[in-house]
């Protein structure tokens, strides 16, 4: 029973309900008024003399049993909760507690129950819910509900290739012609799409999203490589999206490739051996990693960008689309052109991602000392240092990104023209 909604999203209630760890023999809700996912649901349930409770309850005047209202409610919380990420088929809902409940009337036969819940706390996997029951507008029954998420076996299609010896974790999904090779561990919670490729010895963590055609894990594009074991790790919650290709390591590049937490690749992006990819960057559509390249946190490389090997993106840097990198990107700037050029602080960048004003300005005055004074580099940090008023930890990171540097950091600013034209932008 597929059932439209007020926003035209339609639910699969008895799939939905089937995904309840446990619940009560027969399904509780008989439609959904209004759903906003994730956040609030609108269910009904009409209460009719012939279902089954009542045959022996209260013989003569029957009326609903409270807990089988507690019940309605948690099953139209998971209908909630579940309904939020539809894809995700290999979780199921557990109640985790019921706290506050209160019955304010009873419930007859001909009434129909109409069950609110709404979300008001969640974590990844636990919510916390107020649930209000209601008959004509009048509350019969409500409580906090604890809805809990909790993995269930793997699921894999069966025109899936995944090898005897691949480990998949409880509550990932295999789609269609996926293939998985052997010496593949893949975690919990993940969704593998249709045709996608892992393959070699690669470690991928809990609730990763691999979209279809992607190409993880495979022999790194070095001459040098001569089949000898190197490794993939991928940390958690990351996206590869359509086309993307991560590659495995190589032994004269200390043999792993490494992906941390909370990344997204967009489509056709590629990570090539031995690089070091940190948490929450985004590395957009086309663009290259080159290999033994490191991309700190929260880095941003603009669609079709070329990072070269060996080189280094600094944490909340900023690479414009199609700009080719040869030396050390600087954190907290944007990177821009081919030959890249630095233009100025990502001011805007650094405000969506939550930083303070006053390190903003410390950081606006630092790279007033190496890109507008006509100190050279060594002297420009020097001065840096001596300034009393930059102090934060952002500028100390700064200062030692740059004496760090085996390949040189990029220093260079646009012609007046070409920065007029960025800012026009």
């Amino acid at each position: 029973m597929r059932v439209p909604c007020a926003n035209d999203v339609f639910l699969d209630i008895p799939d939905l309900l089937d995904r309840l760890c446990y619940r009560y023999p027969f399904p509780l809700v008989d439609g959904v008024l209004e759903l906003d996912p994730g956040v609030r649901i609108l269910a009904v349930k009409n209460v009719t003399v012939s279902e089954e409770v009542f045959q022996g309850h209260f013989p003569g005047t029957p009326l609903m049993p409270g807990v089988l209202m507690v019940e309605a409610l948690v099953q139209a919380a998971s209908i909630l909760v579940l309904g939020h990420d539809r894809e995700s088929t290999a979780i199921r809902a557990v109640l985790r507690g019921v706290n506050n409940a209160r019955f304010r009337r009873m419930v007859l036969p001909g009434d129909q129950l109409q069950l609110e819940v709404t979300i008001r706390r969640r974590r990844r996997r636990l919510a916390v819910a107020a649930a209000v029951a209601r008959v004509e507008d009048q509350i019969v029954a409500e409580a906090e509900l604890l809805i809990g998420l909790a993995y269930d076996e793997a699921r894999i299609d069966s025109s899936a290739h995944v090898a005897p010896s691949a480990e998949v974790g409880a509550g990932s999904v295999v789609g269609p012609n996926a293939v998985i090779g052997p010496d593949v561990r893949i975690g919990k919670g993940c969704r593998i799409g249709a045709s996608a490729v892992i393959d070699g010895w690669t470690e991928i963590g809990d609730e990763n999203q691999v979209f279809p055609f992607a190409s993880i894990g495979l022999i790194p594009q070095d001459m040098k490589f001569h089949g000898e074991r190197t490794t993939l790790v991928i940390g958690r919650r990351n996206t590869f999206r359509e086309f993307v290709t991560i590659h495995r390591g190589t032994e004269g590049g200390g043999g792993v490739t490494r992906i941390g937490d909370d990344n997204l690749f967009m489509a056709y992006a590629h990570v090539a051996h031995d690089c070091r990819v940190g948490d929450k960057t985004i590395v957009s559509h086309g663009a290259t990693l080159g290999g033994h390249v490191s991309v700190e946190d929260l880095a941003i490389i603009g669609a079709w960008s070329a990072v070269h090997q060996f080189c280094r993106v600094g944490r909340q840097a900023f690479i414009g689309g199609a700009s080719v990198v040869t030396l050390d990107a600087l954190p907290f700037v944007r990177t821009v052109g081919n030959r890249a050029r630095v233009y100025d602080l990502n001011v805007i960048g650094l405000q969506r991602q939550g930083m303070q004003p006053g390190t903003i300005s410390e950081l606006d005055r630092a790279f007033r000392y190496l890109l507008q004074s006509k100190l050279n580099t060594t002297q420009a940090l020097e001065r840096i240092e001596q300034d009393e008023i930059l102090q934060c930890e952002e500028v100390v990171y700064l200062v030692e990104f740059i004496r760090s540097s085996q390949r040189g950091v990029n220093l260079r600013r646009p012609p007046k023209r070409m920065e007029a034209a960025v800012a026009d932008e």
